[in-house]
């Protein structure tokens, strides 16, 4: 199985949709990224990255509280300052 299946296999047992969003403010202009975007967007990188997301990820579901949406919330931050900092619109 490879780490992209992984982690979506690891939302659907938890039953939380690809398709769920996260809302960025950036300088007041709106960006949205699903669940979805965001893992495959991070699954592009090296074997070593799309494993240490995988770990993290499972990691998050060990978290009482929010932790796969607060998981995501970074990433996906993340994600956002590496395409600014790329000047690469999304």
């Amino acid at each position: 199985m490879s780490n992209t299946e992984i982690c979506k296999t690891i939302l659907s047992n938890e039953g939380i949709s690809l398709d769920s969003k996260i809302d960025f403010d950036v300088n007041g202009e709106l960006h949205t990224l699903t669940f979805g975007f965001i893992i495959d967007s991070f699954m592009m990188a090296s074997e070593a990255s799309q494993e240490a997301f995988v770990a993290a990820l499972q990691q998050a579901l060990l978290s009482e509280h929010d932790g796969i949406e607060r998981f995501f919330q970074s990433m996906g931050q993340l994600l956002l300052m590496t395409h600014l900092s790329q000047k690469i619109e999304i």
